[in-house]
């Protein structure tokens, strides 16, 4: 195993508490939650079983770090009933509504604006 490899791997979990593995080498049966998502399931409660570490320049310790689940505990996405569609809608409607015009923009307003860009730029 090359020497960049070596910090990351720790399948006893002695070094960081938990099983650490490098990037791309977990074993089989181990997912992120991006990864169950993709496959309709949920981690559904379960303790995180494992991790995988890689470098980082863009984090302040220079290490990403992304938790691992066990699939086979995992549990099925639960579907979307009529009342989180409408919650997701008003949620996504008062995102798109200006406070300054009351108007929908089309568009999420920026959080650095706070107004649609026609208000935040009109002078």
């Amino acid at each position: 195993m090359p020497l960049a490899y070596s910090k990351c791997y720790d399948p006893s979990g002695a070094r960081y508490g938990i099983p650490t593995y490098p990037w791309r080498l977990a074993p089989e049966g181990l997912a992120t939650r991006r990864q169950l998502r993709a496959r309709g399931l949920r981690p559904g409660g379960q303790p995180v079983a494992a991790q995988i570490m890689r470098r980082s320049r863009h984090r302040k310790a220079g290490v990403a770090i992304a938790y691992l689940y066990r699939e086979d505990l995992a549990q099925p996405v639960r579907p979307m009933t009529p009342g989180r569609v409408r919650a997701l809608a008003a949620a996504m409607r008062a995102r798109r509504t200006c406070p300054g015009c009351r108007s929908d923009a089309g568009y999420c307003i920026p959080t650095s604006l706070g107004l649609c860009v026609t208000c935040a730029y009109s002078a």
